[in-house]
């Protein structure tokens, strides 16, 4: 399964919680037909950018709501300095307590769970790609490794990055991580 995380946000330059309403950037766009990914079955989360994303990839996804990014409440579209500042109790919580989800929305645990679920049930179709955000791509690497949310996310995951897991008999074998396939 070769995860495709999706271009380039104005959300994510202004460093605010993402929206699923939030739009992929024309510049980044451009980049993605250099994937070279258009004869692979796809699926993708249902946020705009990433369903942009898998158009300039020129790939007819299904949608797989279980791919989508954990729901911030009401986060949602604030920048993260403003919650740390307004909020830095709750921000540390969700950020040190999987189970936690102090914003409204949904743990980190909750989308650790709902992401394995769906890697699982896509074990048939392993030359698939999946155009999302950084967190299910952190969350299947998780389920992959054995890894609890909380070191998952020290993975870093660069908009237009591939992160490759591939199946074995018993699981999945990570093949690469953050794989840029552009020059800036």
């Amino acid at each position: 399964m070769l995860f495709v995380r999706h271009a380039t946000t104005p959300g994510m330059r202004a460093a605010c919680f993402p929206r699923e309403e939030d739009d992929a950037d024309e510049a980044s766009l451009a980049r993605a037909a250099a994937l070279g990914l258009a004869a692979l079955p796809a699926w993708v989360a249902p946020a705009r950018a990433a369903r942009r994303t898998a158009a300039a990839l020129g790939l007819e996804p299904r949608e797989a709501p279980a791919l989508r990014e954990a729901d911030c409440g009401r986060w949602r579209g604030l920048p993260y300095e403003r919650v740390a500042r307004e909020e830095p109790e709750a921000l540390a919580s969700w950020l040190t307590d999987p189970d936690a989800a102090p914003h409204g929305g949904e743990s980190l645990a909750a989308l650790a769970v709902r992401v394995a679920g769906w890697l699982e049930a896509a074990r048939d179709e392993p030359e698939a790609v999946a155009v999302c955000d950084a967190g299910a791509i952190r969350a299947a690497l998780g389920h992959a490794l054995g890894l609890g949310p909380q070191a998952t996310a020290r993975f870093d995951v660069a908009p237009l990055s591939t992160t490759e897991l591939v199946v074995t008999r018993d699981g999945w074998r990570v093949a690469h991580v953050n794989r840029k396939v552009w020059k800036s």
